[in-house]
């Protein structure tokens, strides 16, 4: 699959009616540490449209708050794979299961609402579209369930590219 320039990505979001996001991006504190991301700029952007809000993370049954996760081995794709694992940054207790899990929910509830188009928290081990940890740093490349999408042929934008 051919990768899309910015312009395509926020021509593909000005076009979409409904939109898959990133709930703490809406205000819902359900990121690791319990809190939200709420985001004006992302509530704006999506201003007008349906909304299929999401958690990969919590939607796995992770629980809020919960230990920061960060990926070993390599990014999302490699996550999915099976050449990375997702694991608990203090202690590398592994996740991956959950980390799986909670990418194929999200696609699931994309395909269920006819969604093109994700808009999802920058940097997350789950969203991150641009960047996301692994081994102890952030590097360029997706999230586990931002792959997911991705390979799927949904667009994914991060909250920081609008």
């Amino acid at each position: 699959m051919t990768e899309q320039t910015l312009a395509e990505r926020l021509a593909a979001l000005r076009e979409a009616r409904v939109v898959l996001v990133s709930a703490c991006l809406l205000g819902e504190a359900c990121r690791y540490d319990g809190k939200s991301k709420s985001s004006s700029r992302v509530m704006q952007a999506l201003e007008g449209k349906e909304l299929v809000p999401v958690c990969p993370e919590t939607g796995a049954g992770l629980g809020i708050p919960r230990p920061a996760v960060e990926l070993r081995g390599g990014t999302g794709e490699a996550v999915l794979a099976g050449q990375a694992r997702a694991v608990v940054a203090a202690t590398g207790e592994d996740r991956t299961a959950e980390f799986r899990h909670g990418a194929e929910l999200a696609l699931e509830a994309a395909r269920r609402f006819g969604v093109k188009v994700a808009v999802l928290k920058e940097r997350s081990p789950s969203c991150g579209s641009q960047g996301t940890h692994v081994d102890g740093g952030v590097v360029s490349g997706r999230g586990v369930t931002a792959a997911l999408l991705h390979s799927a042929g949904i667009t994914v934008l991060s909250d920081e590219e609008l």
